[in-house]
C-alpha cells in the first residue's frame, strides 16, 4: 500500500491511494491479488484443494472477478473441524502471531498472521481511524479487550501507526476507565457500544463528565441507529461503526467515514459478495443478503468466500467523501441470530429498535426464551428509569403496554414484557449477551 502524510486542519491525516482509486484500477488490483491468493490456497491448504478439485476447478480457473462465484464457500465449522492449524497456508516458522476466539460454542477459532499480514492489518486500521477523522495528536483510549481477542491489539497498532497517543487500558474496571477519560485528555475511545452505554451511565451516576472525549469507534457487536442516537446524546460525541471479524483479519475490514452512511470496505484487501442465505446464489449490489468475504492478501490463513452470516447489502451509490471503496449497510442482524416464536422469525435487533422508541426505557435489555407445554415463549426484560420505576403502578402498566405494542408493531408478535429496576440486568464489559435461551434442547 502506498500512503503519504498530508497537512490537514487539526493535525496530519494519512491519505491512502487505494481509498480513491478509479474502479477499473481497483478491480484490476483485486483480480491480480485474487488469482495469487487462490493459487496459494490451492497449493497449500488441503481442504481447499479437495473442494476445488471436486468442482473440477484449478488455480487457473479465475479469469475475471465474477468467476469467484464458482469457488466453494468456507464456513466457521471448517475452522473448528481443522482445529488448530489445518487451514494455515504458511509454515509455523513464518507465523508471528496467533489469535483465537473464546470457544464458548465449541472449539475456538484459531487465526494466524505472518509479518506481512500484520502490516496489512495495521495499514487498514490506520485508514479506518483516518476515515473517522482521527489523526496524529488524538489521544485514544483503547477499551477493547487485549489478549486472544483481535480487537485490542488490532486497534492498538493501528492507532500507534496513525501517530496518535494510545492508552492500552483494555476492557473492564469502569471506575479506572472514567478516571483516565478525564485525567488523560482522551479525545477518542474504542470499545463495544454496549460497554460505552455502561460507561456513560456510570459517569452520570457519579456526577462526572467525559473530559475532552469527542469520538467513539464502536464495534464487535451489532448496534442500531437508536443505540447510536442514545450514545451520542448521552455522551456528546460522534459515534462511528467499525466492522471486522477474526476469521478475516480482526477489526478494520470496514469503517464509517465522516458521513456515516454505510461502512466502506477496504476492498483492496477484502473482496465482498452478497449471497442468498438459503441458496448461496450471488446477488447484485443493492440486494439484501449474507456478506461473503475473500481475503486478497492474507498469507498465513487465506479465507476464500468466507460466509460471515452477517446480513447486509452493498450500497451502489458513490459516497460523498469521494472514496471509491464500496460500502455496505450497517450490520443490524446475523442470519444465525434469528429464532422462531410461534411461527414468527425474530431478530434481537428488531426488539432493540422497538424498545428504543419507548420513552423511559434504558438501553439495557435481555430476551428470555422458554418452552412450556411444547410451545416456545419469549419475554423481553427491559430496565426503566428510576423515576418511572418508583412511580405509581398505573404508569408502569401503561409503559408496559406501550412497549408491548411497539414490539408487536416491529416484530409482528405479542410477547411478555417485564419492567426491571435500574441496575438489575447484567452489564457487559465486552460483547453484550442479549438472548438467554432457557428452552430444553
Amino acid at each position: 500500500m502506498s500512503s503519504t502524510w498530508n497537512d490537514a486542519p487539526g493535525g496530519f491525516h494519512p491519505v491512502s491511494a487505494p481509498d480513491y482509486l478509479p474502479r477499473a484500477q481497483l478491480e484490476a488490483l483485486q483480480l491480480g491479488r485474487l488469482q495469487a491468493i487462490v493459487r496459494r490456497a490451492y497449493q497449500r491448504v488441503p481442504l481447499f484443494r479437495e473442494r476445488m478439485e471436486a468442482r473440477r476447478l484449478g488455480p487457473d480457473s479465475l479469469r475475471a472477478l465474477p468467476d469467484l462465484g464458482a469457488l466453494p464457500f468456507t464456513v466457521k465449522a471448517d475452522l473448528r473441524d481443522t482445529y488448530p492449524f489445518g487451514l494455515f497456508a504458511s509454515p509455523m516458522e513464518e507465523v508471528v502471531r496467533l489469535h483465537a476466539s473464546s470457544g464458548t460454542t465449541g472449539k475456538p477459532i484459531v487465526v494466524a498472521y505472518t509479518e506481512a499480514d500484520l502490516q496489512v492489518w495495521t495499514s487498514v486500521m490506520v485508514r479506518a481511524f483516518a476515515a473517522c477523522g482521527l489523526h496524529r495528536g488524538d489521544v485514544i483510549q483503547n477499551a477493547y479487550g487485549y489478549g486472544l481477542f483481535t480487537g485490542g491489539l488490532g486497534a492498538h497498532y493501528g492507532a500507534e501507526a496513525l501517530g496518535a497517543t494510545v492508552i492500552p487500558i483494555s476492557g473492564g474496571n469502569t471506575e479506572r476507565q472514567l478516571m483516565v477519560l478525564q485525567d488523560f485528555g482522551v479525545t477518542a475511545i474504542c470499545c463495544t457500544p454496549s460497554y460505552m452505554v455502561h460507561l456513560v451511565e456510570r459517569a452520570r451516576e457519579s456526577g462526572i463528565g467525559l473530559g475532552k472525549l469527542a469520538v467513539g469507534v464502536f464495534g464487535a457487536e451489532p448496534w442500531s441507529e437508536g443505540m447510536r442516537r442514545h450514545i451520542q446524546d448521552a455522551a456528546g460525541i460522534r459515534a462511528h461503526d467499525i466492522y471486522g471479524l477474526s476469521e478475516i483479519v480482526g477489526p478494520g475490514v470496514g469503517i464509517e467515514c465522516l458521513h456515516r452512511d454505510g461502512l466502506h470496505l477496504f476492498e483492496d484487501h477484502f473482496y465482498p459478495e452478497i449471497v442468498d442465505p438459503e441458496t448461496g446464489a450471488v446477488l447484485p449490489d443493492g440486494s439484501e443478503g449474507e456478506l461473503v468475504l475473500t481475503t486478497l492478501s492474507k498469507q498465513a490463513m487465506p479465507m476464500i468466500r468466507y460466509r460471515t452470516r452477517d446480513v447486509t447489502a452493498i450500497l451502489p451509490e458513490p459516497c460523498r467523501c469521494g472514496r471509491t471503496l464500496r460500502r455496505i449497510r450497517r450490520i443490524g442482524r446475523r442470519a444465525d441470530d434469528m429464532f422462531i416464536i410461534r411461527g414468527v422469525n425474530v431478530f434481537p435487533s428488531q426488539v432493540e429498535a422497538a424498545l428504543l422508541q419507548a420513552e423511559g426505557t434504558l438501553p439495557h435489555y435481555q430476551i428470555v426464551l422458554t418452552r412450556a407445554h411444547g410451545l416456545d415463549e419469549m419475554e423481553v426484560q427491559v430496565e426503566v428509569t428510576g423515576a418511572l420505576f418508583s412511580d405509581r403502578i398505573g404508569g408502569l402498566e401503561a409503559l408496559q403496554a406501550k412497549i408491548a405494542d411497539a414490539v408487536e408493531h416491529v416484530v409482528g408478535l405479542r410477547v411478555k414484557i417485564h419492567l426491571a429496576a435500574p441496575h438489575t440486568l447484567p452489564r457487559s464489559e465486552g460483547k453484550a449477551r442479549r438472548v438467554v435461551d432457557r428452552r430444553d434442547p
